[in-house]
């Protein structure tokens, strides 16, 4: 059987499952539920980023990515920050 290699984005925690977004090129292509026991201990949290090596329906590694974790939450701190500043009013100086 083929290996295949996805993003993993942590979505959420269901009891002792996390429910964890797999994407290929950009796009979300499906999700799986692992026992959260499965997870590095590191990345168990929220919008976490893993590789994720899938042998057909089985999970075969995860593996943390906390660098890219940190520059995802960065981006979207500042996405955030844009979007929640007040464009000045047309009597107002910017």
């Amino acid at each position: 059987m083929v290996t295949k290699e996805y993003r993993g984005v942590l979505d959420r925690f269901e009891d002792d499952l996390a429910v964890v977004l797999l994407e290929r090129d950009g796009e979300t292509v499906g999700d799986i539920a692992v026992p959260r026991e499965q997870l590095p201990e590191d990345g168990r949290h929220r919008d976490a980023i893993f590789t994720i090596e899938m042998e057909g329906e089985t999970v075969q590694t995860i593996s943390y990515r906390p660098e890219e974790t940190r520059k995802q939450a960065e981006q979207a701190q500042s996405r955030f920050d844009r979007l929640s500043q007040r464009p000045p009013r047309s009597d107002e100086k910017s």
